[in-house]
């Protein structure tokens, strides 16, 4: 078998369902439906490798707004599969870059993911700046992926000069890792930027990626000062169900279906749940951390072990989710 078989045969395997449950979402704070926008402006750049896709805030359009680049796992270039989450991000006011960064499964291969993120990254600038587009802030670019998405976010946090983009200030890894491919990793991560602010979480039953190249990550960028470590774990409260698998981040929304059916994409639909993990954990995690960077608020929510961190919420009745555990050194 090929390793480009191997690649595609390892990030295909069969994961657990999250079951649904019948959960709201806050109405304020980090992870809250305290909108400022009431809908979104959908637009593909994708027909290749290298292309992306936009989301703009609409109703009302701002004039200005910071950029949030998402990095998609193995195969899940179809933004569908993260859309609940993309749709959150940018009704709060923000603009979603989504790289697609891969032509299919088994093209190109992981040594040019960043490359390809990197010049998404720069021909959306440039779209941006033209025309009746949001115009972008290019301080505090922030950086959020998923699985295979976590390692070239990685990479590009590093050596963001030498791929000619901005500084991000804020790289959020989400179940992050290669799996065993070697393709798309550094040798080393300790030139992380001091200053940004780094969240990498995993799940305590990742069969996946595992927490491997997470802890590695973690424990390389010590120079990092706001750098935390989340682990997630799974619970169960009587009919209610949480699992702390490698696609926890899943949300899907058919309104950005791309039309493209990679098995990723396929998993998604069969899979996706938003629940208790979206709200009050990823999504709360980096509406924080947006904050925290941009204008020092909800840090304790992001960032510090504090209790507003680990908190997953409760079960309907009121008990308590199990707590996330939490690494800052």
């Amino acid at each position: 078998m090929t390793k480009t078989l191997l690649i595609l045969f390892f990030f295909i395997a069969p994961l657990t369902v999250v079951f649904n449950q019948e959960i709201s979402q806050p109405m304020c704070g980090p992870g809250g439906s305290e909108y400022l926008h009431a809908s979104v402006n959908f637009q593909s750049y994708a027909e290749e490798a290298d292309g992306y896709y936009l989301f703009e805030p609409q109703q009302p359009q701002p004039d200005s707004a910071h950029i949030i680049v998402f990095f998609h796992g193995y195969g899940a270039y179809n933004p569908m599969a993260y859309g609940q989450w993309i749709e959150h991000l940018v009704r709060k006011g923000n603009i979603v870059i989504f790289p697609r960064y891969q032509k299919s499964m088994l093209s190109p291969l992981p040594s040019d993911y960043a490359n390809n993120c990197a010049i998404a990254i720069k021909d959306a600038l440039k779209k941006l700046s033209t025309g009746d587009h949001v115009r972008p802030k290019r301080s505090n670019l922030s950086f959020v992926g998923h699985s295979f998405g976590g390692a070239i976010l990685a990479n590009l946090s590093v050596n963001y000069k030498e791929f000619g983009i901005p500084k991000p200030s804020v790289a959020m890894l989400c179940s992050p890792g290669t799996g065993f491919v070697s393709m798309g990793t550094l040798d080393s991560y300790e030139d992380m930027p001091a200053d940004i602010k780094l969240l990498i979480t995993v799940s305590e039953h990742d069969k996946i990626v595992g927490d491997e190249f997470a802890l590695r990550v973690f424990n390389e960028a010590k120079n990092v000062k706001d750098r935390n470590f989340i682990r997630q774990f799974r619970d169960t409260h009587d009919d209610e169900y949480i699992s702390a698998e490698h696609n926890e981040v899943y949300c899907l929304l058919m309104d950005y279906d791309s039309g493209h059916r990679s098995p990723s994409a396929r998993r998604s639909m069969r899979i996706s749940r938003t629940n208790y993990i979206d709200y009050y954990g990823y999504w709360k995690w980096f509406d924080a951390l947006l904050d925290c960077s941009r204008n020092g608020n909800y840090c304790k929510y992001a960032l510090g072990n504090t209790a507003e961190q680990r908190s997953l919420g409760c079960w309907l009745d009121g008990t308590a989710i199990k707590e996330v555990e939490v690494l800052t050194k």
